[in-house]
């Protein structure tokens, strides 16, 4: 007769109980109710979205937070709602431990406000459109004219180099988008206009008027200028 091994026996004992005690543990976890929600927003502080709004898309379908059990709580279509809102870049929802159902926000960053005949709407890091807001005005390059999917990328690579740099993000206040396709930008302490052109050879034109900013600077001429061209990328044109 085979002797028993009353060690094997402990074990398999042992481990029976901490798998019933871990089931036992995850059921009553996944029927307790929540009990609050918290919002937290990452990125730059844009308030576009509220903690208000972010908490009545969190328990739109219910009545009270406190009512929802938390495996009833359906985290991916959580974040598909939010994630689908015209202000958020994306959303991640999660319920913890203690019973609270948690939600990390990114909003949307806009880089320019665009303002035509027809509409008014900001200009998103990505190119897309954006509405305004009623809770807070981005301070961002005003942009007169119409944005189109032929300029649409030239146009989002411009203000995507304005918003990253913090010479130009601060020097650069507006344009306007001529026919021609050719950008017309104005700057914020003084009145010369910036000639552009079309949204090519952004990088080397944006070198080339802070080149040319730097100078100007130094020999006290920069008041008396009207308009700075940067359509030739080998010069800047400076007209009096």
């Amino acid at each position: 007769m085979k002797k028993i091994k009353w060690t094997d026996v402990r074990l398999v004992l042992m481990i029976g109980l901490l798998a019933f005690l871990y089931s036992f543990s995850s059921k009553r976890n996944e029927e307790r109710k929540l009990l609050k929600t918290e919002v937290k927003f990452a990125g730059e502080n844009m308030p576009f979205v509220t903690d208000e709004m972010v908490n009545n898309l969190l328990i739109q379908n219910f009545s009270s937070v406190t009512t929802i059990r938390k495996d009833k709580v359906d985290l991916n279509r959580l974040e598909r709602e939010l994630d689908d809102h015209e202000m958020i870049a994306d959303a991640q929802v999660y319920a913890t431990v203690d019973g609270t159902l948690k939600a990390l926000v990114t909003q949307k960053t806009p880089i320019a406000r665009v303002s035509n005949e027809s509409s008014s709407y900001y200009i998103d890091y990505e190119g897309n459109k954006m509405p305004l807001s009623d809770n807070f005005s981005a301070r961002v390059p005003l942009v007169f004219g119409k944005i189109n999917e032929e300029n649409r990328k030239g146009l989002t690579e411009v203000f995507q180099k304005i918003h990253d740099d913090d010479f130009l993000k601060k020097n650069i206040t507006g344009a306007k988008i001529l026919e021609s396709g050719s950008l017309l930008m104005t700057n914020r302490n003084y009145d010369y206009g910036i000639l552009f052109g079309k949204p090519i050879n952004v990088d080397k034109k944006f070198n080339n008027y802070k080149a040319f900013f730097q100078h100007a600077m130094k020999d006290t001429l920069i008041g008396e200028y009207k308009m700075i061209n940067l359509k030739f990328t080998q010069q800047v044109v400076c007209t009096k």
